[in-house]
């Protein structure tokens, strides 16, 4: 989108011969298909020694109230070349009209010499992803070739990851995991199109969407301008996903190079998606994208740009020796969260009670305690285990994750599938002890009637002997 003037031929009035052997050129160096109208503006002949435009005149159907034809020609500079082409009156001139491919070009031949406008039909552009529209273009025809210099926005987004653990976070990436209920940081940067100056006003709306796991915090929004925190110039609308919308950006100092910084956070609720596909979370940039209307009216918008939440699940299968289901247990489970542990209170039961589900956990290190025992067994030591987990920026999908038990003899296993760990907590019977009936009863009394026969006796003949002593 820039307006390019280039004076292939001077203005002159010797030497005139009329030819028709020129050709205009034109290269689409956008991302989208675009659709360009050619107008010749002014009319002439070429002098083929000095090659210069003579007896100028206005192009059929073209008028303009500025003056005489060929003291207009020749006063056009590149700096007033784009004034001159919103004065014309393009009245009963007859355009060609040619659709040019994203990458291609097209060439016109066998033009008259002169000076031609090439116009970029704005609505062709308008809601197209990437789209953008060039100023008019005003050459001079000689065996030409005009770029179209088309320059657009660009928009990404980032989560921030963390390991409450260790406390060591991640800068800005593609992937994260978390727990539930954490406050996810998400970061959205947006850039300016290299011709932003040739707008005098320009629309700029980020468009962030939240899955449904995610909850975003109304006040957590903070915006930045090359670095620097600013509170007005911008509204934020949360009816239809996230709306931060600049209706002018041009009236907050900025340039061509300046970046435009959103920071924000949102809770993983309890909707998260365990395991793959995650929970992702996307944004696309709105622009304003034809300086021909001085930026209002049609826009553009970018590809989106994805990133993904993770969260994991833990479950506690209570069984005894023998593998069979065991009732009568209770667990609790605690993170590490730097140097002491805190308690995890997303915990399903199944119905028949031997089985523990602890949701929305993040990679770190955990312990499981089980706080009551079934009646008759003994109660397990206490199981630290780390959960770790890869997930790719680069294909936005989670890889293995595992659970590792820390001690190394009879550690738990683990089996994981799609974000989901999966171990059996195996409960011993305790030593039993004598029944109380039957055979466990006598046995208790007959023991019992010896050790009292026993003590009576020790009794009687403690005393005798101390009678006896009495005595003598």
């Amino acid at each position: 989108m820039l307006l390019v003037l280039t004076m292939i031929l001077g203005v002159n009035t010797a030497f005139a011969e009329t030819t028709t052997s020129n050709t205009l050129t034109l290269k689409n160096t956008g991302a989208t298909n675009h659709t360009f109208e050619i107008y010749q503006v002014f009319k002439g002949d070429v002098s083929t020694d000095s090659k210069t435009l003579s007896n100028i005149q206005w192009g059929n159907g073209v008028t303009n109230t500025t003056g005489i034809a060929e003291t207009v020609a020749a006063d056009l500079t590149t700096t007033n070349a784009q004034a001159f082409a919103d004065s014309l009156t393009l009245g009963t001139a007859t355009a060609t009209s040619t659709l040019v491919p994203a990458g291609g070009s097209y060439t016109f031949s066998n033009l008259d010499a002169g000076y031609y406008l090439v116009k970029d039909v704005a609505e062709t552009q308008n809601g197209v992803e990437n789209g953008a529209s060039t100023l008019y273009i005003l050459k001079v025809v000689g065996t030409v070739t005009a770029e179209t210099k088309l320059s657009v926005p660009t928009v990404e987004k980032k989560v921030m990851d963390a390991n409450d653990t260790t406390g060591e976070a991640t800068t800005w990436a593609d992937t994260a995991d978390h727990d539930m209920g954490d406050e996810v940081p998400f970061q959205l940067k947006g850039t300016l199109p290299t011709n932003y100056a040739q707008y005098t006003t320009y629309k700029y709306v980020f468009h962030d969407t939240l899955s449904t796991g995610l909850t975003f915090n109304a006040d957590s929004v903070k915006v930045f301008v090359d670095g620097a925190q600013i509170t007005t110039g911008y509204t934020v609308d949360t009816t239809n996903g996230l709306n931060i919308t600049f209706a002018d950006l041009k009236q907050i100092p900025t340039n061509s190079a300046s970046k435009i910084t959103v920071e924000y956070t949102a809770r993983l609720n309890e909707e998260a998606v365990i395991g793959s596909p995650g929970n992702p979370n996307e944004v696309y940039l709105e622009y304003s994208n034809n300086p021909n209307n001085g930026g209002e009216g049609e826009t553009g918008k970018t590809p989106k740009d994805n990133v993904i939440v993770f969260t994991y699940k833990t479950i506690i299968n209570k069984v005894d020796q023998d593998k069979n289901p065991l009732e009568g247990a209770k667990f609790k489970l605690e993170k590490k969260v730097g140097d002491e542990f805190v308690g995890v209170d997303r915990l399903t039961i199944s119905e028949d009670k031997t089985s523990f589900s602890f949701n929305g956990l993040d990679d770190g290190t955990y312990r499981l305690t089980e706080t009551e025992t079934p009646n008759g067994y003994n109660t397990i030591e206490p199981i630290e285990f780390i959960i770790s987990a890869e997930h790719s920026d680069q294909t936005l999908s989670l890889g293995t994750v595992t659970g590792t038990d820390t001690k190394e003899v009879n550690p738990a296993t683990f089996t994981s599938d799609n974000g989901t760990l999966t171990t059996d907590i195996v409960n011993k019977a305790g030593v039993t002890l004598p029944s109380t009936g039957g055979m466990g009863t006598t046995l208790l009394y007959t023991v019992g009637g010896v050790l009292f026969l026993v003590a009576i006796g020790y009794y009687l003949y403690d005393r005798k002997k101390a009678s006896d002593k009495k005595n003598k």
